[in-house]
């Protein structure tokens, strides 16, 4: 028996308390100086370097929509974003999208500058603490397509894991919960179509493991081999351009699917 996440029940919490730390990521005066931010965990990626030993967690936070918190009315932002955090223990990512991306939106205060569809930083610098509460599962491999096709028309709480090595140097391990299921019992075929989960992109030009980061979904049907869709920014016109997944990734990869199960006794 192993563990997985229990992605129903992990949390990341972030608390802003302008009082100790102005935020720099806001775009408005906040009603309240103190927050205490708690968001489901859609998925986790670890990152190991073979040379120099360095290991460390991600994660992702659910999407939600940018809020005036504790206000009795007109609690949307205007213009509104979608957002959601990437967070480790030492660092930060932030994603945002308006309706269109270069949407001009200033942080708070001004002098921040725009606020960007992407921002990143260390937590120290921005937040008064953070939690991540990524809680473990009993949970057990299967081992052939038959025995996932069975478990998926069982409903059973199924979690994927996708392994894979870059540049010899690069361990890659994606966790997530198993949303979207494609079965058939006939010829015991299944096929994965799930998200958003992390999507490492260490390949591209960034600073730091938290600049490498793209939101994706995965699909995939066999052990070895996984396609990814990644969120990016994708041209409407000459001068418009808004984040949708649009750029596809095709890899080998290590996939396990994992049924889990709340009785221990299993």
């Amino acid at each position: 028996m192993m563990t997985v996440p229990d992605f129903a029940a992990s949390f990341l919490t972030f608390r802003i308390d302008w009082t100790l730390k102005p935020s720099l990521t806001s775009s408005h005066k906040p009603p309240f100086t103190l927050n205490n931010a708690r968001i489901q965990i859609e998925s986790s990626c670890k990152i190991s370097d073979r040379v120099n030993g360095e290991a460390r967690t991600f994660v992702l936070g659910a999407s939600c929509k940018t809020e005036y918190v504790g206000v009795d009315r007109n609690m949307w932002t205007t213009p509104n974003a979608d957002f959601c955090i990437i967070l480790s223990a030492e660092s930060f990512l932030i994603l945002k999208s308006w309706d269109r991306n270069n949407k001009g939106v200033m942080r708070y205060p001004a002098s921040l500058g725009e606020q960007p569809e992407r921002q990143s930083g260390r937590v120290r610098d921005t937040y008064e603490r953070i939690n991540i509460n990524l809680r473990p599962l009993p949970a057990q491999r299967l081992k052939s397509a038959e025995a996932i096709v069975q478990a998926t028309l069982a409903d059973e709480l199924l979690v994927g894991r996708c392994t894979y090595n870059l540049q010899d140097r690069y361990d890659i391990e994606i966790d997530f919960p198993i949303k979207t299921m494609n079965a058939n019992e006939r010829e015991w075929i299944y096929q994965v179509d799930t998200g958003p989960i992390l999507f490492p992109d260490l390949s591209a030009d960034s600073n730091s493991w938290i600049d490498s980061f793209h939101l994706a979904y995965v699909a995939f049907n066999r052990a070895d081999w996984a396609e990814f869709i990644l969120q990016t920014p994708t041209p409407l016109n000459d001068s418009i351009s808004v984040n949708h997944y649009s750029r596809t990734v095709q890899m080998n990869t290590q996939n396990t699917i994992f049924r889990a199960s709340y009785d221990h006794s299993e």
